[in-house]
């Protein structure tokens, strides 16, 4: 007989998220259900206020994504009003995002989805010696892995435990088989954890350089950007460049090196191995270079095809909501998106742990729209962004992808899985990070001759104005739209990521992105579903960007409870 499994919430994410799973009796996945279970608020506030202000508070959107959401926000009132911001706006723009995708890169892989493959309790019994060994054999020069490092690493980590205080290591599933690090790897990533703290806070920094400060950066603007003493002041050029540097050296030497360990030691786990049950990937232009081309290319691929790449048609991308707790007759197109809340609430059911409120699957289930790409469900995030360029043909990351592959012994083929998506992410920032020098070098080549970084647009309040705006921001795909009328925003419509990603499913019965990864999946403890969570955290959920809407009547939408299924 099928069991339910519960996990409410998924934690070392960003916002509620609840994972429903349906197991048979060998604990396979047969059947699972997505569910954001908390209502926000932007898009209605953005209504009747002048479009200048769109940047600043759609940021407020979410709190990690900030970045994101200010720029693709101001780009949307851009692209109504017809504005063209000059070029030293569009390099220092692209030097933001970079630092931003650093940062959440980074601050995912070490933070939120590491103790996914760590055994940080295995650790403890590594041998430091033997572990600063093994390093080498992933990079000639290991970052914060000498035996000196380890043995202190491991020395502060059980000072935690013999304290009873183990903080973000504590409520895991620790022992699970298919953890497959040995001792001394999990050592080795502990450390690049503890490290990755500083430097995350490093690439932070970055982005305080230009944009005022991280999170919530100010400095960006209808018409360019206002940091030009900063960009005009050479101690500040020379502090970007000096923290890049650190934040590189990072990547080569810890994160790469670890995805390459990762790599070895996971190659045989079944649980990572699958993960990529939708084959349809779209992605767009990102990071403005030097030749006035994008570093990444947009592109859209149906059915895992790499030898075809079509370009987007922002025409076709409508979002249905059968089963998203919203009213609407049919998928409609951003433009014309209307966010009603109608929340029916859940129904009591049998789990593994008990009778528990539960997603009513034939009903409406989550506050996440399903977003479509004329009718398909697709991909987006890291791993889409680099199939679409490798089928395109770009140099950088067909040398990239090739490279890794032939590091690992990988076929092209384990791209589509659970440890080719968390691959792609660090493939995807180590190139920026290889590249991100060109874009700093156009930027201080361009203002020998011109320091403009910003013209006044013009808005006409009898005209009316509708206008979108396209970035790749760190989880994948994001979209803004926007109709202007007498001056003032008429309608707003953002769509990220996690939408994508995340959505239930539509009217057709076609799951996304998230529901359809778990299907087939064999929990080794369905009690303890550490594989459901290393797959969900390869997407790096961001359900405050997903569900930017809130009960601006003070209703109360739901009670919550967080219990033994919290993991």
């Amino acid at each position: 007989m099928n069991q339910r499994v519960v996990i409410d919430p998924i934690t070392r994410i960003e916002g509620h998220l609840r994972i429903e799973v349906e197991v048979d009796e060998q604990n396979v996945i047969q059947k699972a259900w997505a569910s954001s279970t908390l209502w926000r608020g932007i898009e209605v506030i953005l209504k009747g206020r002048t479009p200048m202000d769109v940047g600043l508070l759609v940021q407020r959107i979410c709190g990690v994504c900030t970045y994101s959401h200010y720029r693709c926000g101001t780009e949307a009132v851009e692209n109504a009003l017809g504005v063209q911001i000059p070029l030293n706006a569009k390099y220092l723009r692209s030097l933001m995002m970079s630092a931003l995708h650093y940062h959440d890169h980074i601050v995912h892989f070490y933070h939120l989805h590491a103790l996914d493959w760590v055994d940080v309790v295995s650790a403890l019994s590594a041998d430091p010696a033997r572990a600063a060994q093994i390093a080498l054999q992933y990079t000639d020069e290991p970052l914060a892995a000498g035996e000196g490092d380890l043995r202190a690493v491991q020395k502060r980590v059980q000072g935690f435990v013999d304290k009873g205080r183990m903080g973000p290591f504590a409520n895991a599933y620790w022992g699970n088989k298919t953890y497959r690090f040995s001792p001394e790897q999990n050592l080795i990533a502990l450390s690049h954890y503890l490290k990755g703290l500083e430097v995350q806070r490093i690439a932070a920094e970055m982005m305080a350089i230009f944009g005022g400060k991280q999170p919530h950066p100010q400095s960006v603007v209808v018409g360019g950007v206002t940091s030009v003493r900063d960009m005009l002041s050479p101690a500040r050029l020379q502090e970007w460049q000096a923290k890049h540097a650190i934040v590189r050296d990072f990547i080569k030497r810890a994160y790469h090196p670890d995805i390459r360990m990762a790599a070895d030691a996971f190659s045989g786990e079944a649980s990572v191995l699958g993960g990529v049950n939708v084959h349809n990937f779209i992605c767009t232009n990102e990071f403005y270079g030097a030749d006035g081309q994008y570093l990444y290319q947009q592109g859209v691929i149906h059915n895992g095809d790499l030898t075809k790449v079509a370009d987007v048609d922002p025409s076709l991308i409508a979002e249905d909501v059968t089963h998203s707790w919203y009213t609407a007759d049919k998928p409609q197109h951003p433009y014309d998106g209307t966010t009603i809340p109608n929340y029916t609430g859940f129904v009591e059911r049998d789990t593994i742990y008990g009778k528990l409120p539960a997603i009513n699957e034939a009903e409406k289930y989550s506050w996440v729209k399903s977003p479509r790409y004329n009718g398909e469900a697709m991909e987006v995030g890291p791993l889409a962004c680099l199939l679409v360029n490798y089928a395109r043909g770009n140099p950088k990351v067909v040398n990239a992808v090739n490279s890794f592959l032939n590091e690992t012994g990988l076929p092209v083929e384990a791209l589509y899985t659970t440890l080719g998506r968390t691959a792609a992410r660090m493939i995807e920032t180590e190139i920026l990070a290889d590249e991100c020098h060109a874009i700093f070098d156009a930027l201080i080549t361009n203002i020998a001759s011109d320091e403009t970084l910003y013209v006044k647009p013009k808005i006409d309040p009898n005209k009316e104005y509708v206008g979108h705006a396209f970035i790749e921001a760190p989880r994948g795909m994001l979209s803004h739209w926007v109709r202007i009328k007498h001056g003032v925003v008429e309608n707003y419509q953002a769509v990220v990521p996690t939408t994508w990603n995340a959505g239930p499913m539509d009217a057709n019965g076609n799951i996304g992105p998230y529901e359809a990864s778990l299907l087939g999946l064999k929990l080794e403890d369905p009690t303890k579903p550490l594989e459901v969570l290393r797959i969900i955290h390869s997407f790096d959920p961001c359900m405050a960007c997903s569900v930017h809407m809130m009960d601006y009547q003070g209703q109360s939408l739901g009670e919550f409870r967080v219990g033994p299924t919290a993991a």
